[in-house]
């Protein structure tokens, strides 16, 4: 009997190896719809009006599971979970690959693959030969920074108080690597487009040595949303190449890669997407992959290809073979729909709150400055003490499950994060429980 694609060695019963019976074999490519019918409903509601209509998210919110102790769950930007026909595709996905290894991974996996790149690249709006599939948004933008050959000793790599950690760390290191001198600076309190603009022109324009930018398109720190495509623009007439994090906006914001004007970025498909924990994306433009070196010494005789710029071993394939379920699912509800809802939640706790004299609200009431994503800190409260205090506080005295952030140059804060499953409710609650813990500041 041929083993073919379809067929699979089977076990016996006492374990030795038989080909009894050839068990069907099932590909990436056949269990990317295994999971039920994702039940998504249809409205002729424009966003803003969908945005506020409980039936429709309710139907939504039963797509996904929610902690079990009945906490209102409001950190949401660590990874956004997946919808429950994500998981069933995952758990399938999971069960193939177990079970035919590397029998399947060898001969089958890139096959099943290429559609799903094509597909994703359409989704950002480029080319399928300018991404790569990395494990997150960290790996992505670590390899663009680390891999960046444009410098020189003496040149200058900048970045600002709100970018994110690790990016931060690979750009500081880039002293060691490169010869170069970094640059810090901070964006102002209480930011408006205007006055983050202004930042980045002073910045810029004291220190013309800079090459390389680093921006982030909403800031893990505040929530604050940059305007990505006028910085770039910024940037780019001063000769300063920007690599932009886009790993918060992906999802939330409605967007194509190109409408950032960036050439390097990096992206997560795990937050905002709901794909399984673990898929990331690089893009480059396909003119400047060069200008990145191949990870690790990666032999790329030319001319250059993205595929050469990561490296990431042995995969989570299942992972990846779940994306065309989690983008059925993503578009099913929309982009727009998404970004409506998760302004509406953020806005009916954050702004009743902007006026109240014991609470700064870290994003402005601009939608063009935010997405669903605000930090608060109280009153002079600015302290990693302070609201590593608050956010115990509303986790055990209200239920109401944040997380702080610390080393933004104002002082430390309270993320606060909805998701497609939050309801007015649990967000009326955390106002409430800040009002109650402000006002017996």
């Amino acid at each position: 009997m041929d083993i073919t694609r379809r067929t699979a060695l089977s076990f016996g019963a006492a374990g030795g190896l038989t080909l009894a019976g050839c068990a069907t074999f099932q590909s990436g490519s056949d269990l990317q719809g295994a999971s039920a019918d994702p039940g998504i409903p249809t409205s002729p509601l424009s966003p803003a009006e969908l945005a506020k209509d409980e039936t429709y998210w309710s139907q939504i919110a039963a797509l996904y599971d929610t902690p079990k102790d009945g906490i209102i769950q409001l950190e949401n930007a660590n990874w956004g979970v997946m919808a429950r026909p994500v998981m069933e595709t995952f758990f399938a996905q999971t069960e193939m690959v177990n079970r035919e290894s590397s029998y399947y991974q060898r001969r089958d996996y890139w096959p099943d693959m290429t559609p799903i790149i094509q597909q994703t690249a359409d989704m950002l709006g480029v080319s399928r030969d300018e991404i790569v599939f990395t494990r997150g948004a960290t790996e992505a933008l670590q390899s663009l920074i680390g891999g960046y050959n444009k410098l020189k000793p003496g040149d200058a790599v900048m970045y600002c108080d709100l970018d994110y950690d690790s990016m931060i760390t690979a750009m500081d290191w880039l002293k060691t690597r490169r010869g170069v001198d970094v640059i810090r600076f901070d964006i102002p309190e209480p930011a408006t487009r205007e006055s983050v603009l202004a930042a980045y022109d002073t910045a810029l324009k004291s220190n013309p040595n800079v090459r390389l930018l680093l921006t982030t398109h909403i800031s893990h720190r505040s929530g604050l949303m940059m305007p990505i495509a006028e910085i770039t623009d910024m940037a780019r007439e001063r000769g300063v190449d920007v690599i932009c994090d886009a790993a918060h906006s992906f999802g939330q914001t409605d967007f194509k890669v190109p409408d950032l004007k960036a050439d390097f970025v990096g992206l997560n498909m795990h937050k905002w997407i709901g794909a399984p924990i673990g898929v990331g994306i690089l893009y480059i433009r396909k003119d400047r992959i060069g200008d990145i070196d191949p990870f690790m010494g990666e032999f790329d005789p030319g001319p250059p290809t993205i595929t050469k710029r990561i490296h990431t071993g042995t995969a989570n394939f299942a992972a990846y073979l779940s994306m065309p379920k989690a983008i059925e699912v993503h578009q099913a509800i929309g982009v727009a729909n998404k970004g409506a809802r998760l302004r509406y939640l953020r806005d009916l706790w954050a702004e009743p709150l902007r006026d109240h004299p014991q609470v700064d609200i870290l994003t402005p009431a601009d939608p063009t400055m935010h997405a669903g994503i605000t930090s608060f800190r109280l009153k002079g409260k600015t302290s990693n003490a302070h609201n590593v205090e608050l956010a115990r506080k509303l986790l055990e005295d209200y239920g109401i499950y944040t997380v702080y952030r610390i080393d933004l140059a104002q002082g430390a804060c309270v993320r606060v994060a909805p998701s497609y499953f939050t309801t007015p409710d649990d967000v009326i609650a955390l106002r409430k429980a800040i009002t109650e813990i402000a006002s017996a500041t």
